[in-house]
């Protein structure tokens, strides 16, 4: 016999629990076209991760020697950047035809393994066997990463700006921005310093515009010109350093300039704003 059932025999007034289920529970387990997007994001990140730890274990095991290999990166990284393709999707999908009951929690339960989970793995792979820095400076990295990933992602499903942009870098940007260090660069206190940078720029209160109409046609061909160089990359043929290390400056170059150009906007909005309330002196 439950509670409600002891309170229900005693003539008390009985309020219904509060984690009962309510409504058509059922709706709640059905998946939708952008929920499918989401777990493939999520399947992308899981990927990405398993490619990176079967290269350090067969290199273990065969040398005993953990050597990173670009083309094991490559691989990871063409797999983060189809998650960020279908976690681009997956928001259009949900408002063209039918969005579940689940749909905002799966994407960002997608989006903390592709884009939290496997960079921070991947800087602890790029960085931890190197030998050049301490174990404790690239946890501290990795973990940067990975909490700010997930701050970031809390928050945007409790706080809506007013403008409605995003505050602070979007996740999926901040990953791509992580891996081109690790791609662009050895690990030295400066590129770590770097990385711990962008985590920063993750839970920043700088907004950054969301893409919508061109500005979303423009990110997917971003992502499309950046799998085709990693896949060109990867494959070892020729011109690939060069289209990788463009594509990698680029990525960094647009993430730095973004925060500075929104300073600069504020700025001169606080200096139009204090000559208005000055105003003509007679």
């Amino acid at each position: 016999m439950t509670t409600s059932d002891l309170g229900a025999e005693a003539g008390w007034p009985v309020e219904p629990l509060a984690d009962e289920p309510r409504g058509p529970v059922g709706k709640a387990f059905r998946l939708s076209a952008a929920d499918s997007l989401s777990l493939g994001n999520a399947l992308s990140g899981f990927l990405a991760v398993c490619v990176l730890a079967w290269s350090a274990i067969t290199d273990l095991q065969a040398s005993g020697k953990f050597e990173p290999d670009p083309r094991f990166f490559g691989t990871a990284v063409v797999l983060l950047l189809i998650g960020a393709t279908c976690d681009l999707f997956d928001g259009l999908v949900a408002r063209k035809f039918r969005a579940s009951a689940m749909g905002a929690e799966l994407d960002n339960l997608a989006d903390v393994i592709s884009f939290g989970f496997a960079p921070a793995f991947m800087v602890v792979i790029w960085a931890g066997f190197s030998g050049k820095l301490p174990v404790w400076v690239v946890l501290f990295a990795a973990a940067s990463v990975l909490i700010a990933g997930v701050v970031r992602l809390a928050r945007f499903a409790s706080v809506k700006t007013k403008s409605g942009d995003f505050m602070g870098l979007p996740i999926p940007m901040g990953a791509m921005t992580v891996v081109s260090i690790v791609l662009l660069f050895q690990p030295s206190y400066l590129t770590i310093a770097g990385i711990i940078g962008v985590a920063w720029l993750m839970v920043s209160r700088i907004e950054y515009p969301k893409p919508k109409g061109n500005l979303a046609a423009v990110v997917l061909a971003w992502m499309m010109i950046n799998v085709a160089c990693l896949s060109i990359w990867a494959a070892r043929l020729t011109g690939g350093d060069q289209l990788i290390t463009v594509g990698a400056i680029m990525q960094i170059a647009i993430v730095s300039a973004i925060p500075l150009r929104v300073l600069m906007f504020k700025h001169q909005q606080r200096r139009e704003r204090r000559s208005e309330s000055v105003g003509p002196r007679r």
